[in-house]
């Protein structure tokens, strides 16, 4: 038996190694976080990559990570290079072939797939499209919040701090109502403090839904299907009657 279970650990480690052989990882960093949900989307509907997560480590960089194979993540990341530099918030970007294991242990890499796969949590916001807007400094981005939020019907997801007075606000809504509600939170964020980047992705695929946060206001746990009762007879409290001690009876002998 324990010949059998060393075999098979052996196995899937080959299995593993065989899969790491032909994949890659792809890293694009930007100045803002806007542009980071931008440029992931993009990578995301290039080609066959998924979306590990994010990293930010301050003073207004951030990074989106993808895995796949090698074909597909370069060509994810020349799209992903792209549209951030059509933006102007391309800080740099890399493509690792065959990333040893030892890499993606230490480094926060591999560890948040699984994570995000146990996440079974279900948001009501889900499938409806995402306006970010990115202001410096938090009055800005709460006086953008509170624009946008009146001027469409949208609703405020959550909002990320990125460093170096960095932060934005994600609504969601149907796509007209976040392109007028994005228009609105400019116009006051300018008026206010400094706006910084904006984005609008009309249809977010599931693996980008998993990355953003959202509010614990509208996470909703799936709860079990409660059906109702229909009790048609009243239902009478019964009397609970003592019975006679039956040794205190006497014992009649019948003769045949």
């Amino acid at each position: 038996m324990e010949a059998y279970n060393q075999r098979s650990i052996s196995a899937q480690a080959s299995h593993r190694r065989d899969i790491l052989k032909d994949s890659a990882l792809g890293l694009v960093s930007t100045r803002s976080f806007p542009a980071m949900v931008g440029t992931a989307d993009t990578m995301l509907k290039t080609a066959g990559v998924h979306l590990i997560g994010y990293e930010k480590i301050g003073s207004g960089h951030c990074t989106a990570v993808v895995r796949g194979g090698i074909a597909d993540v370069r060509l994810a990341v020349e799209s992903g290079v792209q549209v951030a530099e059509q933006i102007g918030q391309l800080v740099s970007s890399l493509v690792i072939p065959r990333p040893y294991p030892n890499l993606e242990v230490v480094l926060p890499i591999n560890s948040r797939l699984s994570a995000l796969a146990e996440d079974s949590n279900y948001n009501r916001l889900s499938n409806q499209a995402i306006g970010l807007v990115e202001t410096r400094g938090f009055p800005a981005l709460v006086g953008a919040a509170d624009a946008m939020l009146k001027a469409a019907d949208v609703q405020l997801a959550a909002y990320e701090k990125i460093g170096a007075g960095l932060c934005t606000a994600i609504i969601r809504g149907s796509v007209a109502n976040v392109a007028v509600a994005v228009e609105a939170g400019m116009n006051e964020a300018e008026r206010i403090g400094e706006l910084n980047a904006v984005m609008v992705i009309p249809r977010p695929l599931e693996e980008l839904e998993h990355t953003l946060p959202v509010a614990s206001c509208w996470i909703e746990e799936r709860q079990p299907l409660k059906l109702p009762v229909n009790i048609k007879e009243k239902v009478v409290e019964t009397e609970l009657l003592q019975l006679p001690d039956l040794t205190r009876l006497p014992l009649k002998i019948t003769e045949e």
